[in-house]
């Protein structure tokens, strides 16, 4: 009889980054239904995962030099028969390899990779250009996996759903109304407009469309309080500032499940909304390890607006370490998008 398959999934980064293995949790279950399948992840991104049906245990690295043996204690204690460490780092490479770990797959060819013997994937410096998500399936599909459904998902309890309706309904926010999730933040991980820029958005916005039953809900903790009262100013009672009353991720994509648009640069949130099938505007670079093709939302109620060859070749550096997003993606641009969807009832774009 075929020994049980036992695969530890290793992604200890960022939140849009672990949101881009849940298809692959989802696909090695349904090739191996039998299967045991683990993460190992950071703490606060470990959020992502909670209720996923596909998913056996969830363990955790702090990242710490204390904890390094501590972890790996942890992971030879699950016996595992596969691990696929999808972002490279050596500490997770030599943990894999001390627990005893017998087949493990990285991606490209590292001197810790070579040696740890450590089989590989290779993402050919990108070329051809694929969603991260994709690029992320290479290691399942290296064990075994046949799949082109590369769809990211979380899973919302009715618990969580109805804690964020309280919080609304805390905020005086109707239920009935529209809920546009405004996250202007993104942390430095990806290509963003300055607030200012978002406020010129708001002004064009309250303008031109029919904001009656809708509500902007600002969502990005790095918010600094100039903008916070301009938006105000701009949009009264429409615009709420929920960021301090989200003490969790879990809050978060908990609002997020019961938003109807989330607008959004190519950074985390916009990720568990594109995980959580709610509708998206996305602002993406040009570049290639920015731009849509790579880090686009995926589903299918939601548009990719990008800048355009021409706009980067104009205000962007010309090796393009210096993205110009801020003037190479105008406001009318995004308006119309946000527009169309407020011309509909709770309707994708």
């Amino acid at each position: 009889m075929p020994r049980q398959k036992r695969i530890l999934i290793v992604r200890p980064d960022r939140v849009g980054d672990v949101v881009m293995i849940t298809p692959m949790i989802r696909e090695l279950r349904r090739t191996w239904p039998d299967a045991f399948i683990a993460t190992l992840t950071q703490p606060h991104t470990s959020a992502i995962l909670l209720n996923n049906p596909h998913l056996d245990v969830s363990l955790v690295d702090d990242m710490e030099k204390t904890s390094f043996w501590d972890v790996v204690k942890n992971i030879r204690s699950y016996k595992f028969t596969h691990a696929l460490l999808v972002m490279p780092t050596e500490r997770a490479a030599w943990q894999l390899f001390l627990a005893g770990i017998v087949n493990r797959v990285g991606v490209g060819r590292k001197l810790y990779e070579i040696l740890t013997f450590m089989r590989s994937v290779s993402r050919h410096n990108y070329i051809p250009l694929r969603h991260e998500a994709d690029f992320c399936m290479d290691l399942a599909r290296k064990i075994g996996v046949r799949t082109d459904n590369i769809q990211p998902e979380i899973f919302v309890s009715e618990t969580e759903k109805n804690r964020a309706e309280a919080l609304l309904l805390e905020n005086d926010i109707s239920l009935t109304d529209k809920r546009i999730l405004f996250h202007t933040g993104s942390r430095g991980s990806a290509p963003n407009w300055k607030e200012d820029k978002y406020l010129e958005l708001l002004e064009k916005i309250f303008r031109g469309a029919n904001t009656e039953n809708t509500v902007f809900l600002l969502t990005a903790v790095e918010m600094s309080p100039d903008f916070i009262a301009s938006a105000k100013k701009i949009g009264g009672k429409h615009i709420v500032d929920v960021s301090k009353q989200l003490p969790s991720l879990r809050d978060l994509i908990g609002l997020i499940s019961i938003g109807d648009l989330m607008l959004c640069s190519s950074t985390g949130p916009i990720h568990l909304a594109d995980a959580l099938d709610i509708p998206c505007v996305g602002l993406h670079c040009n570049r290639a390890m920015n731009c849509a093709k790579h880090w686009g939302v995926i589903n299918k109620k939601s548009v990719n607006l990008e800048v355009t060859d021409e706009s980067c070749k104009h205000h962007c550096s010309a090796d393009q370490n210096s993205c110009g997003i801020q003037d190479a993606l105008p406001v009318d641009v995004v308006s119309t998008a946000l527009n169309t969807f407020l011309l509909n009832k709770k309707s994708a774009i």
